[in-house]
């Protein structure tokens, strides 16, 4: 019996598993606090038992209250698995049907260590992005997937699976459900003692729906958006000697090395865990490594008068490096920093998301689990700092932009100095790179879009590259407009540059920013191919949940829609519905992402192409849907790029029918009719 074949034949039971515990030489998730009572110590423990059958429950009864005490939650690591988790091509995998494989294929993807952040702790990335619950969650999801035909449809509950329950050919073959709290409970407290009782789960985005692709996703992301950043900040197009300084070399954030790289700036990024930054530099993500901030301070000024590309770790955090810049600034009159971003986890800042500076890594970790109150007072004194020093830096032509992970919402919370004077309350000082930089991508429906090749094979990714090249450059050929043109240049760059860089952590994967036509002209395109041989297998089309319609969220992806309705979930329920009834092969709804725990609702989706009539048939139906949705949504906001957008679509298909907003009375009206 081969390894996946034993993955795929249910919990490992008799023998139990030898149980090694923890391994050394592996990050690990920090230890959580979740403050359970003796009664709901016992309720998690029970919980983690019905896994199981009576006979085997004294032997792991002691160590699962073990793991719970000690790490604050019971993640079973009895069962890791011992084989090499990463995505096996898709016929090696035992299941009765292609779109199971292919979700095996994304779901051992999300586990990979050389992707996962914390493997053992089944977190993908953010710190806390889990794909299961424990590993018995795993096992049980494994097993249903090599059963399912394609009358059956696979129900997760936050990690748990459901079970196989009948359905019908053209249904998803999956649906999960991740953090679907009931609203006046989704705090973070309420959340902490749920995922420690093992009843819910934050599956931030692309981590709880099999559909993250590693760094590359977010180095995509920041080349747009840095690239952007340059032209409405700075008014340039070369970013030659601009220096881009921020932090976080984990997961996501691990990708802002490669992007600087890409874009030709000098990137300078802090990271206080030693673990991932050399993980980054040997992946070749990250080119030179400092933890000494007078020799980062030296090699920054020689890069920029040299206007040397140089992506440059600093083993430090990010609060002293913004404080060296601040007191460089101060002495010598010089600013040596254009641009400036943040990427910690500041979703989940008192849990390991955010370090303060005022501690060493190590010291932090074991504040965080003895003194949960005097870990968060530090933090919060650290954002106030933090912020201090970006504001002195701002008043001369620096700019800086939240990158959606929370850090101006954590800041403000925590009393810096972060207010807009006469703003929406999901408006800061600095704006969100959706309100100024990516925003109007969206309102044109143009938004990441992704695809796997489940052969694993560099060669069909390299097909699909071309492919997605070709239909790009012909579209450009056949005239868009200015704007759309901007936008598949730079994809097309994008694309070319990286093949060159080697982004491909784990499954051959690539992610481009493509409008409705876009991604259905490349869907279509891929799938041909597929048919023809030029493909060898399926491959997998998804994208990451912040995108045009798959995400509300008011200080992100929803954050420059102003007509009262940023705080509505309405477009990411009815997207991933409508997603399921297109044609999505799995569909998936988080509460959390990006933002944090009860601030978002998000969702996504998985489609696989294997070459039919069928498959072209269902990207074309829920692709339309999956971006005018949102276009939609922006439309009746009072967007115009939106409104031009849905016009337009309406006008080529007669089957696309959309309420129009009408141009309402000026303020002067509006105000005579409220006068008292």
């Amino acid at each position: 019996m081969s390894s996946l074949q034993a993955l795929c034949s249910g919990l490992p039971l008799r023998p139990l598993p030898e149980n090694r515990g923890r391994r050394a030489g592996v990050p690990h998730a920090p230890v959580r606090t979740p403050g359970l009572s003796p009664a709901e110590e016992k309720l998690a423990l029970r919980n983690a038992l019905r896994y199981f059958p009576p006979d085997v429950q004294e032997t792991l009864a002691p160590e699962f209250a073990q793991e719970l005490r000690l790490f604050g939650h019971i993640y079973m690591y009895r069962f890791c698995p011992s084989m090499e988790m990463r995505a096996y091509p898709i016929e090696q995998y035992p299941c009765r049907t292609r779109a199971a494989a292919a979700i095996m294929h994304m779901i051992m993807n999300n586990l990979d260590p050389a992707v996962a952040q914390f493997p053992q702790e089944l977190v993908t990335y953010g710190g806390n992005g889990q794909v299961f619950s424990n590993w018995a969650q795993f096992w049980l999801t494994m097993s249903y997937l090599s059963k399912m035909t394609e009358e059956q449809t696979l129900v997760m509950y936050s990690g748990h699976p459901l079970g196989l329950f009948p359905s019908s050919p053209g249904a998803p073959r999956l649906i999960i459900t991740n953090g679907m709290v009931i609203p006046n409970y989704s705090s973070r407290t309420e959340y902490e003692k749920m995922f420690a009782l093992g009843v819910t789960m934050y599956g931030q985005m692309t981590a709880g729906s099999y559909c993250y692709i590693g760094p590359q996703g977010i180095v995509h992301g920041t080349v747009l958006t840095v690239l952007n950043a340059g032209r409405r900040y700075l008014g340039v197009e070369n970013l030659a000697g601009k220096v881009f300084v921020t932090s976080g070399l984990g997961g996501m954030s691990g990708a802002q090395a490669k992007a600087a790289v890409i874009v030709g700036c000098i990137g300078v990024i802090a990271e206080v865990d030693k673990a991932a930054l050399v993980k980054r530099h040997q992946q070749g993500w990250l080119m030179e490594v400092t933890d000494n901030l007078d020799h980062c301070i030296k090699r920054l000024r020689e890069a920029r008068e040299r206007k040397e590309v140089l992506s440059l770790g600093y083993h430090g955090n990010v609060v002293d490096l913004w404080e060296r810049l601040v007191h460089e600034l101060d002495t010598t009159g010089e600013l040596l920093v254009d641009l400036g971003s943040d990427q910690t986890s500041c979703h989940n800042p008192f849990n390991g998301g955010y370090y303060p500076v005022q501690l060493s890594f190590v010291e932090a970790q074991s504040l965080m689990a003895s003194n949960p109150a005097a870990f968060k007072h530090l933090v919060q004194e650290s954002l106030r700092r933090h912020v201090s020093a970006i504001n002195r830096l701002a008043q001369e032509k620096f700019f800086f932009w939240d990158y959606g992970n929370a850090f101006l919402l954590e800041a403000q919370r925590a009393g810096a100095d972060v207010e807009k004077k006469g703003a929406n309350k999901t408006e800061f000082r600095y704006p969100s790179y959706v309100q100024h930089i990516m925003g109007d991508i969206f309102s044109q429906g143009f938004g990441p879009f992704r695809w796997v090749c489940t052969s694993g094979d560099p060669r069909d990714l390299a097909v699909t590259d071309q492919l997605a090249t070709s239909v790009l450059e012909k579209a450009i050929e056949d005239g868009v407009k200015a704007s759309v043109k901007l936008q598949y240049t730079d994809n097309i760059r994008w694309i070319r540059e990286a093949s060159k860089h080697q982004l491909v952590v784990g499954s051959q994967a690539r992610i481009l920013y493509s409008d409705q036509k876009g991604r259905v002209a490349i869907a279509m395109a891929i799938n041909q191919a597929i048919a023809n041989g030029k493909i060898k297998a399926p491959v997998v089309l998804s994208r990451d949940h912040h995108d045009v319609s798959g995400t509300d969220s008011p200080f992100r992806e929803t954050s420059n829609i102003y007509d009262g309705s940023a705080f509505c979930a309405d477009m990411a329920v009815q997207n991933f519905v409508g997603d399921a009834c297109r044609g999505a092969t799995w569909v998936a709804l988080h509460n959390g992402g990006g933002v944090g725990w009860g601030e978002v609702i998000n969702g996504g989706f998985g489609l696989v192409l294997d070459g039919t009539p069928e498959a072209e048939q269902k990207a074309r139906k829920m692709l339309g849907w999956d971006v005018s949705n949102g276009v939609a949504r922006r439309c009746w906001s009072g967007n115009p790029k939106a409104y031009e957008i849905i016009c337009q679509n309406m006008q080529e298909d007669s089957g696309l029918v959309v309420t129009l907003p009408h141009e309402v009375a000026d303020d002067r009206v509006l105000q005579q009719a409220l006068r008292p």
